[in-house]
């Protein structure tokens, strides 16, 4: 090579086309910045997150925390006493409910009950100076996708659980909002309409609707968020992606509240013996599991406590049992977790006697081991 240098540099640019990361970086959608709001007994304080474009992002809490409240504050209906809601760029803290390209999604669905199913999806459109012709070709067009074009003569009161949401969700969803707000969309469903609206949700997100979902359920946000964020007493304590949260719980509250490390996503088949099925996790690591899955694919949790640790693979009722490697061992105030890589990362609370008694460091080759029956679907 007769110039060193040259070389050199076209091997940094090559290095640095290479690795670049290419994947689309997608702005900022809303910016929840130091929002307070404060009511006899009870305050929201010093609130701050952002939700980018396409997010689905869960507000995670227990009941009283703040999350409707703080959800009735973006869409307007409640105005914060400071703070700024910065929406595509803009602030719109003190502008009026009518004049925010928000959706909201109550709890009680608040649909018209004297109006056709036809009628309460037009409603929205009717005070825009939308031509009637326009009006009704977005009602057909939205009845069809969201599967209620045969219900669109009936009532409210004649309608089902999974009806009456998806009518909800359409009637917000025809005006084509900036953002969908939902308020505890799930908690009047039974497990089967729960299912039936959880894939609803998913399919409009990934369709592009960036959602922001209440709940105090944690299945509802391992299932269907990206990001979450836990108030608690009006307060966020922590927020970032699920899988962070989850695993890196901020304060002794969120992790007692999230209560859940080990969730993988799985794709699930029946073994040869009828009573156990199989949870493949990444297409390689097999799970046995007892509980009949509802779906092809789906999310599989393994407390942390029903996790057995040994030095030898062990004879035991345990159908599930790996050797890995630990890779983390934290000490908590009442106990140790103990992280084993076994082509997933599995976390195990034990007590203290138990990690000196088995004399466990960082890196040493361990067994796990658990029974089917404490794999559950969700």
């Amino acid at each position: 090579m007769r110039n060193p240098l040259l070389f050199y540099s076209l091997l940094s640019v090559c290095y640095s086309l290479f690795f670049y990361d290419h994947s689309p970086k997608m702005p900022t959608m809303l910016i929840i910045d130091k929002l307070n709001k404060s009511w006899p007994g009870f305050a929201l304080q010093d609130i701050s997150f952002d939700v980018n474009s396409g997010d689905y992002f869960v507000l995670l809490g227990k009941s009283g925390s703040g999350k409707t409240a703080l959800l009735e504050i973006i869409a307007g209906i409640t105005q914060a006493d400071s703070g700024r809601i910065i929406l595509n760029g803009h602030n719109i803290a003190n502008q009026k409910i009518q004049n925010r390209n928000i959706g909201m999604v109550f709890q009680e669905l608040a649909l018209f009950p004297h109006m056709s199913v036809k009628d309460n999806l037009a409603y929205s459109l009717k005070n825009k100076n939308i031509p009637s012709a326009e009006i009704h070709d977005r009602v057909m067009e939205i009845a069809r996708k969201f599967k209620i074009f045969h219900l669109l003569k009936r009532k409210p009161a004649k309608l089902s659980g999974g009806e009456l949401q998806r009518t909800a969700l359409a009637r917000t969803l025809i005006r084509v909002p900036d953002i969908l707000l939902l308020d505890e969309p799930l908690s009047s469903l039974d497990i089967e309409l729960k299912r039936e609206v959880r894939a609803l949700l998913k399919l409009i997100n990934k369709e592009g609707t960036t959602i922001i979902h209440v709940t105090h359920h944690y299945e509802e946000a391992i299932i269907l968020a990206n990001k979450i964020a836990v108030l608690n007493n009006g307060k966020l304590i922590q927020s970032g992606n699920t899988k962070d949260v989850f695993h890196h719980p901020a304060s002794k509250f969120v992790a007692n509240f999230t209560g859940v490390k080990n969730y993988f996503r799985s794709k699930f088949s029946q073994k040869e013996d009828k009573q156990i099925y199989i949870a493949t996790i990444n297409n390689e690591i097999e799970i046995y599991t007892t509980q009949k899955p509802l779906a092809n694919e789906g999310f599989i949790i393994i407390r942390c406590e029903d996790i057995t640790i040994s030095l030898i693979q062990t004879n035991s009722s345990a159908v599930n049992q790996f050797e890995g490697s630990i890779t983390e061992i934290s000490h908590l105030p009442h106990y140790y977790e103990v992280t084993v890589d076994i082509g997933v990362q599995l976390t195990i609370s034990l007590s203290e006697k138990s990690v000196l008694k088995l004399q466990l460091t960082l890196n040493k080759k361990v067994w796990v081991s658990f029974k089917a029956t404490a794999v559950r679907i969700i």
